[in-house]
């Protein structure tokens, strides 16, 4: 049943390629989501073991994250047909397809319990995810589809000699080499200690590159302003969560092998960097969808914050995990509706949304208040978890800083967000054909209502398996 999580959609994939029709098409696209959140909801419900010689797992860690991609992928595929049948000028083959092989290729990712395996999975989800950035077909989409490419496969290189240096730390001690995350956790405290640290920066960098953490994010101003704000929505809330799994299965090994402080102070560093370059950034920020890009590196700041702290924090990062996810589901999927009504995406050719568009330019500013951690949204919640977290642990001044560069960065995200709301359509806006409709408020709107819900009450089933997955990252039973 787990690989048929990753089977089923590399399967529609080729009846979408295969499809002639360009109408029929994107309904695959929603038609994968529903079928691999049944599968998902199958594994949970009567459980599965390894597969593939251990290969092939569903920890606590995975049942968290890749319940909230298959989540994520269900609603963002909802909102394809209706924005696909808008963009009727453009073949859909090659962005069905994609889709579908991005999907397959996260939730493999997640179930990689092989260094190996997860490499392939996660550079798949670069090669899938290329030409869904490049879907305009306008040069500044090709410059951002290879900023994407060339600074992603530098992070990919880097984590792949990470990963032989981990193999090379059990070698060095006089064990015998394995990729398996499960024998490397057990045989950690046996690893050569400087192989280890050493492998351990090599694999933040790489795979913080995915993330985009400053100051290796440079690719995501380009490629999330670039891309449709279905794809952005799904980048920002799922490639990045997958990159994010990658790093804490690499971040549980160092911490058996003793070299967990090693790793937290290097998280706790990099975390406030990326939300100190997020603040710099978003302030005077005329382009709104380059704005949610800063946005997304000062939340993977955030995670990373909360696991760098440790104990509730790390309770906290994967309850922001959620949170982020689906508030930036709301923020992409609007902004990509605002984006289709004024043909811009600079707050001086872009005002009174809340006039031209009133449910999208609503959720989209909900979407703000929620995203920079205003109650009663879920953010609010997850932040505050670990703001707590610092406080309790005695790290003052990281909790200092972390307030400092939450304000900064409501204050810039306001201005821009307000720009585009308040205000009057010009009247080039007020002309062209788009309009809210069902089709394509539907999905931000189920976002929002997820959002504030996880602010209010988090559903036990849910808080379980955040509170598993604490304790799996952590090593406690």
């Amino acid at each position: 049943m787990l690989l048929a999580l990753v089977l089923v959609p590399l399967i529609l994939a080729a009846a979408a390629w295969a499809v002639p029709s360009g109408r029929v098409r994107p309904w695959i696209v929603p038609a994968a989501g529903v079928v691999n959140a049944a599968l998902f909801v199958a594994v949970l419900r009567f459980g599965s073991g390894p597969e593939a010689g251990g290969w092939i797992v569903l920890d606590p860690l995975g049942k968290l994250v890749l319940g909230f991609v298959t989540m994520l992928y269900l609603f963002c595929s909802f909102y394809a047909p209706g924005y696909l049948s808008e963009r009727a000028e453009r073949p859909n083959r090659l962005f069905c397809t994609s889709m579908l092989v991005f999907l397959g290729a996260m939730s493999l990712v997640v179930l990689s319990h092989h260094m190996g395996l997860m490499w392939v999975a996660i550079e798949t989800t670069t090669l899938a995810s290329a030409p869904l950035i490049y879907f305009n077909h306008n040069p500044r989409s090709l410059e951002a589809t290879w900023k994407y490419l060339l600074i992603g496969s530098v992070g990919i290189a880097l984590a792949l000699f990470g990963s032989f240096f981990i193999a090379y730390s059990a070698l060095h001690a006089g064990l015998q080499s394995t990729l398996l995350f499960d024998d490397l956790v057990r045989e950690a405290p046996l690893l050569s200690r400087p192989w280890l640290h050493a492998a351990f920066v090599l694999l933040f960098v790489g795979y913080g590159t995915k993330m985009g953490l400053a100051p290796m994010h440079t690719w995501k101003p380009d490629a999330y302003g670039e891309a449709p704000g279905l794809v952005g929505a799904l980048l920002a809330g799922g490639l990045t969560n997958c990159a994010f799994l990658a790093l804490l299965r690499f971040y549980m090994i160092v911490n058996a092998g003793g070299g967990g402080a090693f790793a937290r102070r290097m998280m706790v560093v990099t975390g406030l960097v990326s939300m100190a370059v997020a603040a710099v950034f978003v302030v005077r920020q005329k382009d709104y969808k380059r704005m949610l890009a800063y946005s997304s590196v000062e939340h993977m700041g955030i995670l990373i914050i909360g696991i760098g702290i440790g104990g509730l924090g790390v309770f906290g990062s994967l309850m922001h995990l959620v949170n982020n996810g689906l508030t930036k589901g709301v923020l992409f999927l609007t902004a990509g509706n605002i984006h289709r009504a004024y043909a811009s995406k600079v707050t001086d050719h872009v005002s009174g949304a809340l006039r031209r568009l009133p449910v999208s330019a609503a959720l989209f500013m909900a979407g703000f208040f929620a995203i920079t951690g205003s109650p009663p949204f879920g953010p609010f919640l997850s932040e505050l978890t670990i703001l707590n977290s610092a406080i309790g642990e005695g790290r003052y001044a990281v909790a200092a800083l972390f307030l400092l560069f939450l304000a900064v960065i409501f204050v810039g995200m306001g201005a821009t967000v307000f720009a585009v709301c308040q205000g009057n359509p010009s009247e080039q806006a007020s002309a062209t054909t788009f309009r809210d409709s069902f089709k394509t408020c539907i999905a931000p709107a189920i976002f929002l209502a997820l959002a504030l819900v996880m602010g209010i009450w988090v559903p036990r089933p849910l808080a379980d398996l955040m509170r598993a997955g604490a304790a799996y990252v952590e090593g406690r039973p």
